[in-house]
């Protein structure tokens, strides 16, 4: 129905509830930046992470499932077919993240017990280009689909590198992702 959140998603013709706080989904697509895991781990984490009872899921419904988690992850829009550029890294850009997602939602989303992952989509998506992180997010759209910076664009990117350029990485990003890795593996080695 019309302006329904998913908590559920059906695979092989049974419902399963799915965690989705926009924590779960993040601590995904953390994993999905991980460049120690294989595709396989990467998948596994996935559906592990977002099926509340993925124990109890037959391992002959793991693609579809996939299928449905990806669907859930990209706010039920349909898959373009072509990836896009990275212009987000969620770890490095978190402490710029979270305070444009504040103001719009008008309150500390941390705070809160439960943010469903397309409302907190739905905050990032109407972050304004005035706050620091639409800027600094406009600034590498533009530069992704190949397009000259203004004047005062190109000096607020040189003199901002570390937060502008995904190719380098703040160490606080860096100690959140190693710290993340940590907790994948765990997840991988305790097993299903």
């Amino acid at each position: 129905m019309l302006g329904d959140l998913p908590r559920t998603l059906t695979v092989g013709g049974r419902v399963y509830r799915i965690r989705s706080d926009f924590r779960s989904v993040l601590r995904i697509i953390a994993a999905y930046g991980d460049d120690e895991l294989s595709d396989a781990e990467k998948i596994y984490v996935c559906l592990r992470q977002l099926y509340a009872d993925f124990k109890e899921m037959p391992a002959d419904d793991y693609a579809e499932a996939y299928e449905r988690a990806s669907w859930f992850l990209a706010c039920g829009q349909p898959s373009t077919g072509r990836e896009p550029r990275k212009t987000v890294d969620w770890a490095k850009d978190e402490q710029l993240i979270f305070p444009a997602v504040n103001k719009v939602a008008g309150k500390e989303v941390r705070l809160e017990k439960y943010v469903h992952w397309w409302t907190f989509m739905g905050y990032f998506q109407s972050i304004d280009r005035e706050d620091t992180y639409g800027y600094v997010l406009m600034l590498r759209q533009k530069r992704a689909k190949g397009k000259q910076f203004e004047k005062w664009e190109n000096e607020f990117w040189n003199n901002n590198r570390e937060m502008c350029d995904l190719n380098m990485t703040a160490s606080s990003g860096a100690d959140a992702e190693s710290a993340l890795a940590e907790i994948y593996k765990e997840l991988l080695q305790k097993g299903g």
